[in-house]
């Protein structure tokens, strides 16, 4: 994996060049290509619920590691520390401005309950240093916003961190969120995502803090309309689909 000091050697950006439209231009082996081709990048004031900044931290205590180093293998390693129902599949360049992730996710229907609901979609990656990186969100994701991925050293101390500015993207998402379990289940996700990072780097026993602020507590009914790409109920009607797509082929083929 790259460095940011390598890439500006090569005349590389950390930031990715302004998007219109989500371009994708490989589909890596297992994601689902749904919900991304043709979509814009949405920040929070494209959003519909109120306005959330989320941070996730953990200390790495003894590690051996610089906190470049730590990043350099979150990066490399990112999909590994996902939880089994969330599936990332990056491209094949890796984590770089512009690169699109793909992401194949469950959700689960009602609180405390399995997550069977899928949910196919991806983010962007807009910004990358050595030691952080930023994706952003497009239309008809459960949340529009940005997630910040970084590991800061304080004083000798190493902490990894997650950090979203995001707000719910519609009204199904919205009450997913306060009702049905989707926001304890995200917060669960990041949680596993720092404690697997930490066990990588030999680090066991430290606790993942949150902290949880309301920026804006309006709701903003403009956006009522972004029910109309919402990814989730894309995804369950293309999965309810499948065999037809199934039988179609098959009555196609000479």
């Amino acid at each position: 994996m790259e460095t940011s000091d390598e890439q500006k050697e090569q005349g590389q950006s950390s930031w990715a060049r302004p998007i219109d439209q989500i371009d994708v231009k490989e589909v890596p082996i297992g994601a689902t290509n749904l919900n991304l081709a043709g979509r814009r990048l949405v920040s929070p004031l494209q959003g519909f619920g109120p306005l959330w900044q989320k941070t996730y931290r953990i200390h790495l205590t003894g590690v051996k590691q610089t906190a470049g180093e730590v990043m350099q293998l979150w990066k490399a390693r990112f999909p590994e520390f996902q939880p089994k129902e969330n599936h990332f599949y990056p491209s094949m360049v890796g984590i770089r401005p512009g690169e699109v992730l793909f992401i194949d996710a469950t959700v689960p229907a009602l609180p405390n309950t399995p997550s069977v609901l899928p949910v196919a979609s991806g983010v962007v990656v807009m910004y990358v240093d050595d030691t952080s990186f930023t994706v952003m969100t497009p239309e008809g994701f459960p949340e529009s916003g940005w997630n910040t991925f970084s590991v800061q050293d304080d004083h000798g101390e190493i902490y990894a961190q997650v950090q979203s500015m995001a707000r719910s993207t519609d009204p199904i998402y919205e009450l997913a969120f306060r009702f049905l379990g989707s926001s304890e289940q995200q917060e669960k996700v990041w949680r596993y995502v720092l404690t697997h990072l930490a066990t990588a780097c030999g680090v066991t026993g430290e606790t993942v803090t949150m902290e949880k602020i309301c920026l804006d507590n309006k709701i903003q009914w403009s956006q009522v309309k972004n029910i109309w790409r919402n990814a989730g109920v894309k995804t369950v009607f293309f999965k309810l689909a499948t065999p037809l797509r199934w039988a179609g082929r098959r009555i196609r083929r000479p």
